[in-house]
C-alpha cells in the first residue's frame, strides 16, 4: 500500500471543491442547494464538503453499489434511492467518492432528472484516467488518478480501511493478503507522510 493523496492535499482539494461549488450557487436564480451523497464512499467527502459551503445546504443520501465483496472491477449496478427526498424544481449536486467507469453517475444524474430536479451537477473527489465509459464527466472534480485501486477517506477494500485520513493505492500483494484472510497488512503509515 502506498499513499497517493495525503490528508493535507485531501484537505486543500476540498478547499478547492468548495470553492468552485460556492461560485456556481452563486449565479442568478440558483436555487437552495441539495448536496446528495452517493453510500458509502462519498461520506467523508460530503461532510468535509458542506462545512464550507455557504447559504441554505441540504443533504441527503443514495446507495449505489457496483463493487461487492473483493471485487476490483465493477458489476451490476445497483442503485437505492429511498431516502430522497422530493427534488422537483431544486438544485442538486452528486457527490461520489471516484469516476471510474462512469457509469454509476451517469444513471444517477439521469434518475434525478427524470425525478424533476431542476438542474443536476456532479461532484467527484476521484476521477481514474483513461476508464471512463459514458459520454458525461462530472462538473467538479478534486483529483486525477492513475488505474488503480484506492483506499481510504471513505473508499475501501471489502469494508477495511475508509477510516484511513489520505488515499493509499493497494499494491497487488494487499488485494492478495486481503482476500486470503486476515493478514498483516499495513493499515496507516505512520505521520501520514509518503513513503
Amino acid at each position: 500500500m502506498h499513499t497517493l493523496l495525503t490528508a493535507d492535499e485531501l484537505a486543500a482539494g476540498i478547499d478547492r471543491l468548495a470553492a468552485a461549488v460556492r461560485a456556481d450557487a452563486s449565479q442568478p436564480g440558483a436555487r437552495p442547494l441539495w448536496v446528495i451523497g452517493v453510500l458509502t464512499g462519498s461520506l467523508m467527502v460530503v461532510a468535509d464538503l458542506i462545512r464550507r459551503l455557504e447559504g441554505p445546504v441540504r443533504v441527503s443520501m443514495v446507495g449505489a453499489s457496483s463493487y461487492r465483496g473483493t471485487a476490483t472491477t465493477p458489476g451490476r449496478l445497483d442503485l437505492r434511492l429511498d431516502l430522497l427526498p422530493d427534488l422537483t424544481g431544486q438544485d442538486v449536486l452528486v457527490v461520489d467518492d471516484i469516476f471510474d467507469t462512469g457509469h454509476t453517475l451517469e444513471a444517477l444524474v439521469v434518475e434525478l432528472g427524470r425525478r424533476g430536479a431542476a438542474r443536476v451537477r456532479s461532484l467527484v473527489l476521484l476521477r481514474k484516467t483513461g476508464r471512463s465509459e459514458v459520454a458525461i464527466e462530472p462538473d467538479f472534480v478534486g483529483f486525477d488518478i492513475p488505474d488503480v485501486f484506492v483506499v481510504g477517506y471513505g473508499l475501501d477494500f471489502d469494508g477495511a480501511w475508509r477510516h484511513l485520513s489520505h488515499v493509499a493505492a493497494l499494491d497487488p500483494s494487499d488485494i492478495v493478503a486481503a482476500r486470503h484472510g486476515p493478514a498483516a497488512v499495513p493499515v496507516d503509515p505512520p505521520g501520514d507522510a509518503r513513503p
